[in-house]
């Protein structure tokens, strides 16, 4: 008799420990499951930036008829007087050919100003 009290205050703990942790692996896999069938995306899918065509299209000046400064802001690289450079249209800032284009293929927007590109009323 006093070898079935122990073996019963030994077995109910180590079956009282399993059934909880039963439980909480039920819970643990519907938590989960249920997360990723009810994923959102985390960030919306945004508009690419511009097309070869439409870059080709955005002016193209030099170095020195640059007004608003003659730093790339892609490349922090001073854009020479005989360097080809790339005018963004509304703001006009200017950056260096393969800067831009590298930029704008990406983002439809100007660098510095953050102002958006309609592709649309581009020239």
């Amino acid at each position: 008799m006093m070898l079935d009290t122990i073996l019963f205050a030994l077995f109910l703990p180590c079956l009282g420990m399993s059934a909880i942790f039963i439980v909480y692996m039920c819970l643990l896999w519907y938590t989960t499951t249920r997360a990723a069938n009810d994923a959102q995306p985390v960030k919306p899918v945004t508009q690419k930036g511009l097309s070869a065509l439409e870059l080709q299209n955005l002016p193209k000046i030099t170095g020195k008829e640059l007004v608003l400064g003659t730093e790339c802001a892609v490349c922090l690289d001073e854009i020479e007087p005989e360097q080809p450079a790339r005018l963004v249209p509304g703001c006009n800032h200017g950056f260096h050919v393969h800067c831009a284009d590298t930029w704008l293929s990406k983002h439809p927007l100007c660098p510095v100003c953050r102002t958006k590109l309609d592709p649309h009323n581009i020239c």
